[in-house]
């Protein structure tokens, strides 16, 4: 006899934390976290440091004498991200003063603070550039490293264990373009529960997502999740609509006609400009948000003509769990 599958625990209440917010309910001081001139003194001296006495980014600890200051920093981010409004923009990293490397190493120490920085691809590159390649969007390439506009995502859904705190520190921004918006997907769950009730049952079952070929040779394409998990205590969400749709053709298996709605309504609702906030980063602000509870996209981009001066982010994954290898 075929044992039918328990539907899953599903979160019925509404949210009412600080984390369900929508446009009008917040504000940047929210997510804004200022960076002391003592703090500055702190990263400059680390800098130093590594002129003298140079080691990889991946091996260098913030544990040496006199970085106080950044730690009360990023013990703000963290309690921003964690208790707040899931989203904190360090104001302001003074990048112009050094080199794209000492920038990323300094990137990479303040992810330390914040947390454990993880893999962010299979081969286990710890540190990735988000910046235009100039190569065509194909199976394999993330938008990520093109101009084109990237839809509301979570970073790695398709992950077992998706990073759970995501960081970018600018670089130099676009010429025209690359703004960056983030919704609640907390806000998400919340108007689903009010507006399709009977779709929300369905995104807490499993959709086949694209793994964009970040897996060794021979494995699946493709792995299956829901988009929103509820152990009883959290709730735990992953979205990005596109690698569902690429997902299911990789698995040759049609969506189906419940699960199509559920996601073009909530697709609706994450995209409607009444529900995300906006902003265009800036030079040397380091952002950060909750990866598993917040979505995010970046609209198109035109990059200067000067190659010193186009757009680029440097990005760092933190997650306690698991292994610190790209699939935990």
């Amino acid at each position: 006899m075929i044992r039918e599958e328990s539907p899953p625990q599903m979160l019925e209440a509404e949210v009412r934390t600080r984390r369900a917010w929508e446009r009008g309910t917040v504000v940047p001081e929210e997510w804004t976290v200022r960076l002391p001139p003592e703090a500055v003194v702190e990263l400059d001296g680390a800098v130093e440091r590594l002129r003298r006495d140079p080691l990889p980014t991946v091996l260098l600890e913030p544990g040496q004498p006199g970085f106080a200051a950044c730690a009360r920093v990023m013990a703000e981010v963290r309690r921003r991200l964690r208790e707040g409004v899931g989203l904190a923009v360090v104001d302001r990293i003074p990048v112009e003063r050094y080199t794209t490397d000492e920038s990323q190493a300094i990137g990479w120490l303040l992810a330390c603070l914040l947390g454990r920085p993880v893999a962010q691809k299979w081969n286990g590159a710890m540190l990735y550039d988000v910046r235009d390649t100039g190569r065509p969007l194909e199976y394999g390439v993330r938008r990520s490293v093109t101009n084109l506009d990237l839809t509301f995502h979570t970073d790695g859904a398709w992950l077992p264990l998706p990073a759970e705190l995501v960081g970018l520190l600018c670089l130099n921004p676009a010429r025209e373009g690359g703004l960056s918006r983030f919704v609640s997907l907390v806000s998400l769950h919340n108007e689903m529960r009010r507006r399709h009730p009977a779709l929300l049952p369905r995104l807490y079952r499993g959709f086949c997502w694209d793994r964009q070929a970040e897996h060794a040779e021979g494995e699946t394409k493709f792995t299956r999740h829901p988009v929103f998990a509820w152990d009883g205590h959290s709730l735990f969400c992953r979205y990005f609509d596109g690698l569902i749709k690429n997902g299911q053709e990789l698995a040759g298996e049609p969506l189906d006609g419940e699960g199509a709605e559920a996601l073009a309504a909530a697709r609706a609702i994450v995209e409607d400009p009444q529900l995300c906030v906006e902003f265009t980063i800036s030079r040397g602000q380091l952002q950060y948000l909750d990866n598993r509870q917040f979505a995010h996209s970046r609209t198109e981009f035109r990059d200067w003509d000067e190659p010193e001066r186009k757009r680029h982010m440097l990005r760092y994954w933190t997650r306690e769990e698991g292994r610190r290898s790209f699939h935990a």
